[in-house]
């Protein structure tokens, strides 16, 4: 402040006075304009460390615990949202998207490899794996690449979005979670085979099957294990999720609901043939399909067989269903699209393609998706199968599409990611 005096001033005035004649070279003003300077030059040098601070901070990497609670790290979510394979927690495959009668396509996008697996969206991204190793992130309305992230091994899995991180297996036997913003590698945890199933998640828990023959649960925000699940055999397909259980099959022929919290099995049903794909759950009924051409509605109150549709071709069940509140779709070896009534079973109409159908059928207002081998990807009208569009990709068609607002994304073994839509 102008006119205080220093420690040292004070010092000095209360010293002897040994040098009487001799003045002060500097004039009183000069004195008060110099410390006037300094104070100035202290408060802007702190000014401007505080400004480079605030600069820095938004850069620093946060741990996963914290980036959890950041919500400058979150992306927004609007009504395009397909987080995981077939869209929700329950698996069951149907969107309230509203899609054109004549879409076109709109952008498509070359990965180094094929992709098996399927795309999930959030916030205006697509996210999805690929043989090539990489997981990669696009703008869903241009299909330009934003980032990708290179894992140790071929990708099967289909991601999984939840908030900030993007949840994905590798054939490296990881689970990886990335920044679902930049793609940095936040944590993976370590099974002991190859991962081809997708996670899913629910209450800050991430939970997916491994080639290891275990089924493993995760904390979500900083990878450590929770429990395992030990299943005697490979689980292939996604976990529904629905009552506090985790819901899944695989190789063991055995469906399996197992508590979310404790890891302890609370229901199973033998289903008489090994699963390769994943089930869906609604209403407390299981729907699940196997390797011996059947396909069964499980109560999950106590494991009972409600019905069982047995495919008359014997041709096995490779794809994931999809339900409606009276419908049952799902992809056959026989190169069919079967639709089947929901309470009994019971075949209502089929959809002949020129390829086996992996794929897993996805549902919106009224309209059905499915990719087939043949290169094709299919729209019918869900009341009688009838064809409503159809696009030859120019490869095999194995995943599921994923469909939010006007836009459906779907790839295929050539590694080409593409989007269909209104072109506005």
């Amino acid at each position: 402040m102008w006119g205080a005096k220093s420690p040292s001033e004070k010092l000095r005035m209360a010293e002897p006075d040994t040098h009487p004649q001799q003045s002060n070279p500097l004039p009183l003003w000069r004195r008060y304009l110099l410390r006037w300077c300094l104070s100035a030059g202290l408060i802007l040098l702190i000014a401007a460390i505080a400004l480079v601070v605030a600069k820095i901070a938004p850069h620093v990497t946060h741990s996963s615990a914290s980036i959890a609670n950041k919500p400058e790290h979150k992306l927004a979510l609007g009504t395009d949202s397909w987080p995981l394979f077939h869209g929700r927690p329950d698996l069951c495959g149907v969107s309230n998207a509203i899609f054109p009668d004549a879409p076109a396509l709109l952008w498509r996008f070359k990965a180094g490899e094929e992709i098996k697996g399927s795309a999930a969206i959030s916030g205006g991204r697509v996210f999805f794996g690929s043989a090539d190793s990489n997981v990669y992130a696009l703008d869903l309305r241009t299909g330009a690449k934003l980032w990708e992230s290179k894992t140790g091994g071929p990708i099967e899995s289909t991601p999984c979005v939840d908030g900030p991180l993007v949840f994905i297996g590798s054939g490296d036997g990881y689970l990886y979670a990335l920044d679902a913003a930049t793609g940095q590698q936040r944590w993976k945890y370590q099974t002991d085979a190859e991962i081809k199933a997708g996670p899913n998640f629910a209450d800050g828990k991430v939970v997916v099957g491994s080639y290891d023959s275990r089924f493993h649960c995760v904390d979500a925000v900083t990878g450590t294990g929770l429990w395992t699940f030990d299943t005697g055999n490979y689980v292939n397909g996604t976990a529904a999720i629905g009552n506090g259980m985790a819901i899944f099959a695989g190789c063991d022929a055995i469906l399996h609901g197992v508590d979310l919290n404790k890891g302890t099995e609370t229901v199973k049903a033998e289903l008489g043939a090994y699963v390769p794909a994943s089930p869906a759950f609604d209403g407390g009924i299981a729907y699940v399909a196997h390797y011996e051409h059947e396909v069964l509605a499980v109560n999950l109150k106590d494991g009972a067989v409600l019905w069982r549709h047995k495919n008359t071709l014997s041709f096995p069940f490779f794809s994931s269903p999809a339900v409606t509140k009276d419908r049952v779709l799902i992809g056959s070896d026989d190169k069919r699209l079967h639709c089947l009534d929901r309470s009994t079973g019971k075949n209502v109409w089929e959809f002949l393609t020129r390829g086996k159908v992996v794929s897993s059928p996805v549902v919106a207002q009224e309209k059905v998706f499915v990719g087939s081998q043949d290169g094709r990807i299919y729209m019918l009208k869900l009341a009688d199968g009838s064809l409503l569009w159809s696009y030859d990709t120019g490869s095999e068609v194995d995943g599921s599409p994923a469909v939010v607002d006007d836009v459906l994304i779907i790839g295929n073994s050539s590694g080409t990611l593409m989007a269909f839509g209104k072109r506005e």
